[in-house]
C-alpha cells in the first residue's frame, strides 16, 4: 500500500488520521497463545524452539499476499525483539511490523476513533466468517 494514499485530510486542510480502503484489513495478531504455544516472558528461552499452529502460516501469509496489513503484537517485552523476529522470519511469517509490550492478562477493551473488530482465537486458523455478537458501545 503506498503511503500517500493514506494521506487525508479534513476539508479545511488539517491532517487527520489515515484510513485504509474498505478492502484491506489492518490485522494485529497476538503471537503467543496465537499463532505458537503461550510462552510467558519469564521462560524467554522457549520462545526460540517453540513450533507455529497448524494453518497460522498459511492462512496469515494469505492474508498479506491479498494485501491485507500483517502486524503481531505481544505482551514480549523489548528485549525478545530480536529472537521474536528470528523465529517469526525462520519459519517463514510476511509481516509488516511488530509491536512489542502488549498489556499482559487479556480482558481487552480497545477504545479507538477508527473501527475495531476483534476475533479470539479458539484453537485453530480457518476463515474468518460473519456472525452477530452483543457488543458493549457508548451511549448517545
Amino acid at each position: 500500500m503506498k503511503k500517500d494514499k493514506l494521506i487525508q485530510a479534513t476539508e479545511n486542510g488539517e491532517m487527520i488520521s489515515p484510513k485504509l480502503p474498505d478492502d484491506v484489513k489492518n490485522y494485529l495478531i497476538d503471537i503467543d497463545g496465537t499463532i505458537t504455544d503461550d510462552v510467558p516472558n519469564e521462560e524467554p528461552e522457549r520462545m526460540a524452539t517453540c513450533l507455529p499452529f497448524d494453518d497460522a502460516l498459511e492462512t496469515i501469509n494469505g492474508w498479506y499476499d491479498e494485501g491485507h496489513i500483517i502486524t503481531f503484537f505481544t505482551s514480549r517485552i523489548e528485549e525478545h525483539r530480536e529472537v521474536t523476529e528470528v523465529w517469526l522470519k525462520k519459519h517463514g511469517f510476511k509481516f509488516h511490523g511488530l509491536l512489542m509490550g502488549k498489556p499482559r492478562g487479556g480482558n481487552y477493551h480497545w477504545i479507538d476513533n477508527h473501527i475495531v473488530r476483534a476475533t479470539r482465537y479458539d484453537g485453530k486458523f480457518t476463515n474468518l466468517v460473519e456472525k452477530q455478537e452483543s457488543i458493549q458501545v457508548f451511549e448517545k
